[in-house]
């Protein structure tokens, strides 16, 4: 049985008019430590958000009106107005991406297409089944981030508050795609295992090859391209490597009976949300003075 203290870290927290200050000029283009490839990274998965946000509402909404549980419907809703955040806060960051050369356009015509395939074409139980697998994958790595703060350390300060804030409110919502799946849409074992494996194979594709062609904007030679990805790979695959790092609580998810609250420390998920109390609201410091601390 969940403490008085884990339901209130399980609060969802409707948050809005967040400054990130993302229209300052001085944000450098490779704003991570100034690495091309640890950049690219976090830019190519921005260019996802998105349209993958509003699509993951969409999937939620197909089951709204059959949620007879309050509370649940109450965490539908909020869900739905965190993910609809995420959404106009990586557009403003995806503007600045344009700005720099990249297709963002072609990338998001592209996926709406894919997208708009599954919605016309697969059982709305599989979509949901999709969208909570990807709540796994988002919620697994926003966990890393807040545990791991080293890895945006050398972040530029507002690019890292809003990758910071996401993080937060990826774990507040995680089980909300997952609980409507399994006790309103009745979606079994091998549905939820089929919905993952698609965004295990789909998802990291689409941001490697969104990857390879922001490079070729930047301008760098096949050769430097090269080198870029040798050293890049390791950091995301390496024996240390980030997505290696990530594996047990990504396999958790296989488990039957999983739910997405059995994994995830939330001690320093706590911690960010004391700071941006701290600092009345504002990303970028409550940020700041998690990393210092």
């Amino acid at each position: 049985m969940a403490s008085r203290k884990d339901d209130a870290l399980r609060t969802i927290v409707p948050r809005k008019d967040l400054d990130f200050r993302l229209d300052s000029e001085d944000i450098p283009r490779h704003w991570l430590e100034g690495d091309p490839f640890k950049t690219r990274f976090f830019d190519a998965m921005s260019l996802l958000f998105p349209y993958g946000e509003r699509f993951f509402i969409q999937c939620v909404r197909d089951f709204r009106d059959q949620v007879t549980d309050p509370k649940l419907l109450d965490e539908v809703q909020d869900f739905i107005f965190q993910e609809a955040q995420h959404g106009r806060a990586h557009t403003q960051f995806n503007d600045r991406v344009a700005q720099q050369g990249v297709a963002v356009d072609k990338v998001i015509e592209f996926q709406q297409k894919v997208l708009a395939w599954y919605r016309k074409r697969l059982p709305r139980k599989f979509t949901l089944a999709q969208t909570a697998g990807a709540e796994h994958l988002t919620a697994l790595m926003a966990h890393f981030i807040l545990e791991n703060p080293e890895i945006m350390a050398g972040a530029d300060p507002r690019i890292r508050a809003m990758y910071m804030w996401h993080a937060v409110e990826e774990i507040e919502h995680k089980a909300v795609a997952y609980d409507v799946m399994k006790k309103v849409a009745k979606a079994g074992y091998f549905t939820r295992i089929a919905g993952m494996l698609n965004l295990s194979l789909g998802f990291p594709f689409h941001v490697l090859m969104i990857m390879r062609h922001m490079l070729k904007v930047d301008g760098y030679s096949k050769r430097e391209r090269r080198r870029i990805w040798l050293k890049g790979l390791w950091w995301l695959y390496g024996p240390r490597g980030i997505f290696t790092r990530m594996m047990p609580h990504y396999l958790a998810y296989y488990r039957p009976g999983y739910h997405p609250w059995d994994k995830g420390e939330t001690a320093a998920f706590a911690r960010w949300r004391e700071e941006y109390e701290r600092h009345a609201g504002d990303p970028v410091a409550a940020s700041n003075s998690f990393v210092a601390a």
